[in-house]
């Protein structure tokens, strides 16, 4: 089937659509209430269904002839450990962590926080809370006390899984102090740990609080699956929040299942019994949908990575990965190639390893600026994939569907709209705008299945942070526009607009522009007070390793190109070279905050950054330079 096909079908008939998409799955209960609205008019899929997640991505396939197919592979380099667990060894492995769970009164509805590292616990431990029906939040392990007594508050689980700790590049980071003072710090208790204790460090234990892993494991008597309706919660996932406090996604089992079981085939092209590798980590959104619940619900063979794309060793990880593993599709974030680019722009690493397995590179998390899409089709010779989704949509919102119609790529497009969602750029009165002007992507009702239905605890918030600004339709923050065959551009936030002059400049067209340059590896574009103009545009700029520029020269070749393609009226005249720029875990250059910075505001910094050291680092190369000033927008 064609792409318009596919797609117009999914907006003139979503409840045919994805009736039929759901029949992919194996349901208890086949759902007859494929879409309906609550009492709030909030739209539900697969309402009256009965199922159960962990069912689907495990046992379902074991019955049916997979149990010695891999089902995870575990690759550690920061530990010197790799593993593989089947789907046989991985039914049994959740079916007993659902039992020690059970043992200490989890119930369907329940909630248990995961705070782990990035090994095959963590996926078993998500697939045992789903199993008895309960819900999971998984909090990045590593995490502040402060951030995870936050989010115990609001989810109040029943109890916490851990570990005794994680392992960085170059250090052990001691997790279960950090999970003692959260809950010391936190209002609500929960009723125990359970701790699995890792080689590397080993944890206190308390009586009566702590239950060791291996121990509760040793004598479990395995659970069943416990079936639940197609809305009931599946997993409660935070996200930061403009007003400080993260916002708990909510994710619905029935939408959940059927929109991955889709996308693994409509935008991966993967096939059962291939190998998907998401490099991401359980804590985020994209390490829930594409590390643990879509290749194991579509039978797939998934990795869990412990490592970093670059210094782990070295810049050829993720190559050596592909080669080892065979693996089919490689999804990761842009910032996670750039990091590769940075330290091999040559791409000398890729020379070492047959990567002839890999058919698609994906990426998501952040806007794919062409620079880095064209250096890794280059150095690859591979399809590469930008598309764009968020956290609360749980799946790719655009995408170029590589198992549908595959298109031809853009650079600085995520391409067309994905089947069920009818992407819109509006105005400010929220007109729909002509294709080439920019706007604020929305999403017009009903959203496609596995897009939240509410924020944890605080549905007022979900109507006001979502659904106010323009009735009907799904406010996604983004900005962007169409071209005239509709692919989709998203520039960034709706914030990341200056206004120079009374001219409305978006900072993600003057980024593409300086990242073209040869030296420049990473940058951000932030707004600056000017007396006369409003804002004036400045460059923070992170160069290649070992390439040597100078700094005056730079700047002028880079004001020369900004002029060049927005014209003057950008009034971009100043570029300034950074050593590092502070960025969130996933790899999110922090713009938000380098603006609070520009503008002498209280700089808040989120507990998703990478290294809190980089911010007085970016406020005194900022003030020294003069860019920091009182009345930036």
């Amino acid at each position: 089937m064609s792409y318009q096909a596919e797609y117009q079908r999914s907006i003139e008939q979503p409840a045919e659509f994805w009736a039929e998409q759901a029949k992919a799955l194996p349901w208890f209960k086949a759902p007859q209430d494929i879409l309906t609205q609550d009492n709030e008019g909030i739209y539900h899929w697969f309402d009256d269904g009965e199922m159960n997640t962990a069912y689907m991505a495990v046992d379902y396939h074991v019955e049916n002839g997979r149990g010695d197919q891999p089902a995870i592979i575990y690759d550690s380099p920061v530990s010197n450990s790799k593993s593989v667990l089947t789907y046989a060894q991985l039914q049994e492995q959740v079916s007993l962590f659902a039992g020690v769970l059970k043992a200490q009164g989890v119930e369907k509805g329940d909630r248990v926080v995961v705070y782990m590292p990035m090994i095959t616990e963590a996926v078993v431990a998500m697939l045992a809370i789903a199993r008895l029906g309960a819900i999971h939040s998984v909090v990045f392990g590593g995490f502040a006390p402060h951030e995870l007594a936050v989010r115990i508050e609001d989810a109040e689980p029943k109890l916490i899984v851990t570990a005794s700790c994680g392992i960085e590049v170059a250090k052990v980071i001691e997790y279960k102090p950090l999970v003692d003072k959260a809950i010391e710090l936190s209002a609500h208790k929960p009723e125990c740990c359970v701790v699995l204790q890792r080689p590397q460090a080993k944890a206190a234990m308390h009586e009566g609080m702590d239950i060791d892993w291996a121990e509760a494991m040793a004598k479990a008597t395995p659970a069943d699956c416990v079936a639940v309706k197609g809305t009931d919660p599946l997993y409660i996932l935070y996200t930061s929040g403009t007003t400080g406090k993260p916002k708990g996604v909510v994710r619905e089992n029935g939408g959940h299942a059927v929109a991955l079981k889709y996308s693994m085939t409509a935008v991966y092209d993967m096939q059962p019994g291939e190998v998907f590798w998401a490099a991401s980590d359980v804590g985020w959104v994209v390490g829930h949908s594409y590390i643990v619940y879509g290749p194991l619900l579509h039978g797939c063979t998934t990795v869990v990575y412990e490592g970093k794309p670059v210094r782990t060793p070295d810049a050829g990880a993720f190559w050596r990965m592909v080669d080892e593993y065979k693996i089919k599709a490689l999804f990761a974030a842009p910032t996670a190639f750039r990091a590769i680019r940075k330290e091999d722009p040559e791409a000398a690493e890729i020379n070492k390893y047959d990567i002839s397995s890999l058919k698609t590179i994906f990426m998501a998390g952040e806007r794919l600026d062409p620079p880095t899409y064209l250096w890794t089709v280059d150095k690859t010779g591979k399809p590469v994939v930008d598309h764009w989704w968020q956290t609360e949509t749980g799946w790719a919102i655009c995408a170029n569907l590589m198992g549908i119609e595959p298109k031809p790529a853009k650079p600085g497009s995520s391409t067309l709209p994905t089947p069920g969602f009818n992407v819109q750029v509006l105005d400010a009165r929220g007109n729909e705008l002509p294709a080439g002007e920019q706007g604020a992507i929305a999403i017009k009702l009903p959203l496609p299945p596995s897009c939240l239905a509410t924020i944890w605890g605080d549905f007022e918030r979900f109507k006001s942070g979502y659904l106010s600004d323009f009735p009907g339709y799904y406010c996604s923050g983004d900005g962007g526009y169409k071209d005239d065959e509709g692919y989709v551009f998203i520039m960034g936030r709706t914030d990341d607009v200056i206004n120079v002059a009374g001219h409305r400049l978006s900072t993600g067209e003057m980024e593409e522009i300086l990242a073209a340059h040869d030296a420049v590896a990473e940058c951000s574009v932030i707004g600056v007070h000017d007396a006369l103009k409003g804002q004036e545009p400045v460059g923070l700029v992170l160069l290649k390793d070992g390439y040597d520029i100078d700094e005056d020269d730079l700047q002028k070749e880079l004001v020369a190109m900004v002029r060049k393609e927005i014209g003057p009226i950008a009034c971009f005249k100043r570029a300034v070279v950074v050593p590092r720029l502070p960025k969130t875990r996933s790899g999110k250059i922090l713009r938000k905050l380098l603006r609070q910075i520009a503008s002498n505001q209280e700089v808040a910094v989120p507990s998703t950054i990478d290294d809190p050291a980089s911010v007085p680092e970016i406020e005194a190369i900022m003030k020294e330079q003069g860019l920091v000033k009182e009345g930036t927008d």
